[in-house]
């Protein structure tokens, strides 16, 4: 908790920073390469996490219940199906951005 009040604490004196930057010259830097490699590694990065999860429970209930093996994996493909489909959304999303 104490680690991550520190970074909450730096992002903030770093925020009230920013305005002492805007006043000089009239730089434009394009940062959304960075902001789409930034959302998609976010959005590839939970969609492994999630995928993971629903692997890791399908696995433990196959365990349980061997017998309901059929049931199991035709729910496992479709959520696994829809989780990969965000990421697709997500990327989709970023070429129609991208000028």
């Amino acid at each position: 908790m104490r680690k991550l009040q520190m970074v909450l604490m730096a992002l903030a004196i770093l925020f009230c920073a920013v305005p002492v930057f805007a006043e000089g010259g009239s730089t434009a830097v394009d940062l959304a390469p960075i902001g789409i490699g930034l959302g998609m590694a976010i959005a590839a990065g939970l969609c492994g996490l999630g995928q993971g999860k629903a692997t890791a429970s399908a696995a433990e209930s196959l365990a349980r219940n061997p017998g309901a093996r059929a049931g199991i994996m035709l729910f496992l493909i479709l959520g696994l199906a829809f989780i990969e489909s965000l990421t697709l959304f997500t990327l989709a999303t970023i070429f129609a951005k991208i000028k």
